[in-house]
Order: structure tokens, then C-alpha cells, then sequence
């Protein structure tokens, strides 16, 4: 009977393994067709085709277009903000943790300027659903620099701001300018732009230049 149960397990397992697999292959599949064709012109049968399996195994993970959509913005969003509070935790310096996050988003979106469009763009024109989870994904991405922000006003980098506000304020900038980019492909390297941002969001925050905006940053 153990041995049975064992088999069973063993065989259950295999099967789990095999759907998360056929899942994340499906997501990548639709990364590449969303991003070839947009949101509004992709469809189901383009994904199952790209992902090599049929229609009904898409439709086994994702009901529809926008639940796989938001599947994928879900599964980018923690790759970003699971960069970004890594490059976080490596940054001693509490003045320099906005430079970090700075560089690691900025990095992340000139090597995926298609995903950036996407998601920062074409989503704008998507369902409701779609405009609610970017708002999540600001949201979530605005306290990640909050509680750094926190951080810095406690150990007197930073002078009595409303973190909340301030950390929104920065995002803001930040999502401004790549998304400019993203529309006009100005700058032509989008890391091109971090010494200037990277000095305006120091003075918007109060905190001293420290003249190696040029630096390399991990």
C-alpha cells in the first residue's frame, strides 16, 4: 500500500511540474505576442500557436486574454520589484539607495524597451482590470521607495517628508521618463538619462549631489 502511495505522489508531482512548466511557457509565448502585436490584436490562438500547444491547454491556465495578460504583468512586476530590493539590500549608503533603484529600473527597461511599451502604453487602452493592477503595481513599487525613504529620514539623510507623497512624487518622474523614451526613443540609451534624473529627484528629496553621477553602480 506504501508503495502505491508513494507511486501515486510521485506521479501527482510529476503532473504539477509538468502544468507549471506548460504555464511558463505559455507566459513567455505571450510576452512575445503581446509585445509583437499588441494587446488589442493578439489573440489566444496566436499565443497557443506561439506556446506550441493547443488552444484548450491556454485556455486550461487562462481563462482569457486578460486574465493571461495580468498573469504577465504579475510575473514582471515581481522581477522588477524582487531587482530592485535586492540592489536595495546591497546599498549600505542610505543616500545612495535611490540611485540604486534608479539604475536597476532603468537598466531592466533599455533591455526590455518592448515590455516597456506594453506595459506602459498599450495597457492604458486595456480593461479596467488591467488599469487597476498597474495602479497595484505603482502602488507597490512607490512603498518599496517609501519605506527606503523612511529609512533615510530616520537616520537624518533627509529632512521631515511625508515619505508617502514623496516616494509617489518619484515614481511619477521616473515613469514620466520612460515612457517618453518609449514614445520618442530619446534619449537613444535610456541610461543616458539617469545623471539627470538621478540629480533631480536628489533635489526634490533634499538630499546632498554627491558629484559621482557618472559612477558605475551595482
Amino acid at each position: 500500500m506504501s508503495g502505491s502511495t508513494s507511486q501515486g505522489a510521485a506521479s501527482s508531482e510529476t503532473m504539477q511540474a509538468r502544468a507549471r512548466e506548460r504555464r511558463e511557457r505559455i507566459l513567455d509565448a505571450a510576452l512575445e505576442v503581446f509585445t509583437r502585436r499588441g494587446y488589442r490584436e493578439a489573440t489566444m490562438d496566436d499565443v497557443a500557436e506561439a506556446a506550441a500547444t493547443s488552444k484548450g491547454g491556454v485556455y486550461f491556465h487562462f481563462p482569457g486574454k486578460e486574465q493571461l495578460f495580468l498573469a504577465l504583468l504579475e510575473r514582471s512586476a515581481d522581477l522588477l520589484l524582487q531587482r530592485t530590493a535586492e540592489a536595495l539590500a546591497r546599498a549600505s549608503d542610505p543616500a545612495a539607495k535611490l540611485d540604486t533603484a534608479l539604475d536597476v529600473v532603468l537598466r531592466l527597461f533599455t533591455a526590455h524597451r518592448a515590455l516597456a511599451r506594453l506595459f506602459l502604453v498599450e495597457a492604458l487602452a486595456a480593461s479596467p482590470a488591467i488599469q487597476g493592477a498597474l495602479v497595484d503595481v505603482r502602488r507597490r513599487f512607490a512603498g518599496l521607495i517609501a519605506r527606503e525613504l523612511i529609512a533615510a529620514r530616520e537616520a537624518g539623510v533627509i529632512g521631515p517628508i511625508d515619505p508617502d507623497l514623496a516616494a509617489t512624487a518619484c515614481f511619477g518622474a521616473l515613469y514620466e521618463g520612460v515612457t517618453q523614451w518609449v514614445l520618442t526613443g530619446q534619449p537613444a540609451d535610456l541610461e543616458q538619462a539617469a545623471p539627470e534624473l538621478r540629480r533631480l529627484l536628489r533635489r526634490m528629496l533634499g538630499i546632498p549631489d554627491s558629484g559621482k553621477e557618472d559612477d558605475a553602480r551595482s
